[in-house]
């Protein structure tokens, strides 16, 4: 019922990213790897005064009320820089805090096995990454919400790697619940590391997962641990108990990869009107401190060491108590953010977020509020780029193709020919060539540039009413399945030198052999 796709582009590094055949039909059309630059001015909705008041009540936190470690270690390392301690409440002087936060850099690299994929964090670029921890999957073939399972994992990740638009491999980008939790994720990051050769990431759930993952990346990377060591290869991501408190599981494995000086995110979650207070402001200040008082902790660890601020707070639907996403208050708390993100020297990280159920125009429309909000608020990092629903209990390959068709047109929004101001961007030779009763598309001017003026699309539908009932009037999520089949169908993985791949082999079967990872803390 489709019509035939464009033709093939030139094979591009990473399996075919960009490249995809299927029974004689061509691939869709995708924009090339690259790190986009985010050029526009960021949306600054506080003034001078408001940052001040912001900063200020972010400090009295953590001077007065103090942040709770819920790790003893952790406590212990903090109490010996200087903080108050009683008990797990630690309170730490303003002083403290800037001096450590001044030592993170403002920008970093990550370089994963492939280093054509090496990205960075921070200069103005803004990374996108895919879905990741729902538990659930949803399909218009299966057509209801289903618990994960390694296949639908193994075929998100594929969608991660074929994409050029999506930048780091974040966690699983669905539960795979039939994998038993103690060895989940040998089997997710062996799946990850031979499917992606981009950025991956390290779940901070115990010891042995973030020390088995740092090792099957040395492993996949063909690293000595000195070279693992000296430079970002991976990164986690933690979240804090909000309100007010770091849990142990995370602590422990933001400190094991702060003394491997590896990447090292920090999002509170912070839900206005429940676990945070009910006006946005309250709510940022809430996760600015929660923030800043991990980021100072792995400073005293390692100075220096790569660190992002990120933000993932929106409200809740006070009729019921549900999550909110991509809301106005999303978006202005996400701009409030990163402006504080500047003020203190940190990269910051954000969400594409929706609560809809289904992949629908809900969907849509809030996943691209909250996009909007990220390139609006100077966002460097995006997790849940792709094909998230649910509030993040579920994870969809119609809504990850959907959802980069988005980042397509927003990654060529901001590529700098669109306003080049040359003489023969400017055209007023053609201008006076055409005249006032001519047109444009026979031009030498329009001729040399038809086909790379414009964004191209591979999912929408350009077609009138009626061109588009007779080619069977396909809704844009059956046209979106149609093209994830395609990929599957298309897809091959990165190449992997066969001595690695024997290693990460032997390494995840004797990890398991010796039982995995305990699954109570």
């Amino acid at each position: 019922m489709d019509e035939p796709l464009t033709a093939p582009r030139k094979r591009r590094s990473g399996g075919r990213a960009g490249h995809a055949t299927r029974r004689g039909t061509a691939a869709i059309e995708q924009m090339p790897w690259r790190l986009p630059v985010n050029r526009d001015r960021p949306t600054e909705p506080l003034s001078e005064e408001s940052v001040a008041r912001v900063h200020e009540a972010t400090m009295r936190l953590l001077e007065d009320i103090g942040i709770e470690f819920l790790h003893p270690e952790a406590v212990e390392i903090l109490r010996k820089a200087g903080a108050t301690v009683n008990g797990e409440n630690v309170r730490m002087g303003r002083d403290m805090v800037m001096h450590y936060v001044r030592l993170a850099p403002d920008h970093f690299t990550i370089t994963p096995r492939n280093p054509d994929r090496q990205i960075t964090i921070g200069k103005g670029h803004i990374l996108f990454g895919n879905v990741s921890s729902p538990p659930n999957y949803y399909d218009l073939e299966i057509g209801s919400k289903v618990a994960g399972n390694r296949e639908q994992c193994r075929n998100l990740l594929k969608l991660t790697q074929y994409f050029n638009c999506i930048h780091f491999a974040g966690g699983y980008p669905v539960e795979p619940v039939d994998l038993h939790a103690s060895v989940r994720h040998l089997d997710v990051l062996y799946d990850k590391l031979t499917l992606c050769d981009k950025v991956v990431h390290a779940y901070s759930l115990g010891p042995e997962r973030v020390e088995d993952v740092m090792e099957m990346v040395r492993i996949a990377g063909g690293l000595t641990h000195k070279d693992f060591d000296a430079t970002p290869r991976m990164y986690t991501n933690i979240n804090s108990t909000s309100p007010l408190k770091h849990d142990w599981p995370m602590l422990d494995g933001w400190m094991r990869l702060a003394r491997r000086r590896q990447a090292l995110v920090v999002t509170p979650f912070t839900l206005a009107g429940a676990m945070a207070p009910v006006t946005m402001a309250g709510a940022v200040v809430q996760s600015l401190a929660e923030g800043l008082a991990a980021v100072v902790l792995a400073q005293i660890i390692s100075p220096g060491v790569p660190c992002v601020i990120g933000t993932f707070t929106s409200n809740v639907d006070m009729k019921s108590g549900a999550p909110a996403f991509g809301t106005p208050e999303y978006m202005r708390a996400t701009q409030m953010t990163g402006q504080m993100a500047r003020f203190y020297g940190l990269p910051l990280r954000s969400s594409g977020t929706c609560a809809a159920n289904i992949p629908d125009g809900q969907a849509m429309w809030e996943t691209e509020h909250s996009l909007w909000a990220a390139i609006q608020s100077g966002t460097h990092m995006v997790y849940h780029a792709a094909g998230w629903l649910e509030g993040g209990l579920v994870a969809s390959p119609e809504k990850f193709i959907m959802d980069c068709e988005v980042l397509q047109q927003m990654q060529r929004y901001m590529e700098p020919e669109i306003w080049d101001t040359s003489d023969d961007a400017l055209a007023l030779d053609t201008i006076a060539e055409v005249g006032p009763h001519g047109h444009f598309f026979g031009t030498q001017h329009t001729q040399d540039r038809y086909t790379t003026a414009f964004y191209q699309p591979f999912l929408s539908d350009w077609k009138n009413f009626e061109a588009w009932e007779a080619a069977g009037a396909v809704w844009t999520p059956e046209r979106a399945h149609t093209t994830f089949k395609r990929i599957l169908d298309d897809f091959e993985a990165p190449p992997m030198d066969e001595g690695i791949r024997e290693e990460l082999q032997a390494f995840v079967a004797r990890r398991k052999s010796e039982g995995g990872a305990p699954t109570d803390f």
